[in-house]
């Protein structure tokens, strides 16, 4: 990374760990628990679907290292209110620019191109991970609350 995005990178980690957006609970949401045993990383995701399946409104509360907490207050500014379909395109290609350093074609990804160096650090991957896993089982299990664990 060069100096300029450097910055960037931890002007925009530092405030949305710090301030993190759409932090809270979430009454009648989908609740799914997600931990990460090997950095102590936990939060509970809390979402709310449209009829047509699609995020009508999410919000996120727990704690834990700055990657963890700024990757779930982007995802939940850049999720909240999309259609199934595209926030499950969301979901993909965060996950490979984190693993496989893919660009995202995904139109509106913003601020969340700036997690792309974590790749570098796998332990930082997971931490990177934890919000995004929980919404993968959100989707899979929209019926009630479940637990899953970073990856």
């Amino acid at each position: 990374m060069n100096t300029e995005l450097e910055e960037l990178y931890q002007q925009v980690i530092l405030d949305h760990s710090k301030r993190p957006r759409n932090y809270g609970e979430l009454p009648g949401a989908v609740s799914v628990h997600g931990d990460n045993p090997s950095c102590g990383d936990e939060l509970d995701l809390h979402v709310k679907f449209r009829a047509d399946g699609g995020v009508e409104d999410l919000k996120f509360t727990g704690s834990g290292c700055a990657i963890s907490q700024a990757s779930a207050s982007l995802m939940t500014m850049k999720l909240k209110g999309k259609p199934r379909a595209e926030a499950e395109e969301f979901l993909r290609a965060f996950h490979h620019l984190v693993t496989a350093g893919t660009a995202p074609t995904v139109k509106g990804f913003g601020d969340l191109i700036l997690l792309g160096g974590v790749r570098k650090f796998p332990q930082r991957v997971k931490c990177a991970m934890l919000a995004w896993r929980a919404f993968e089982q959100a989707l899979r299990e929209p019926g009630g609350a479940v637990t899953t664990e970073a990856e």
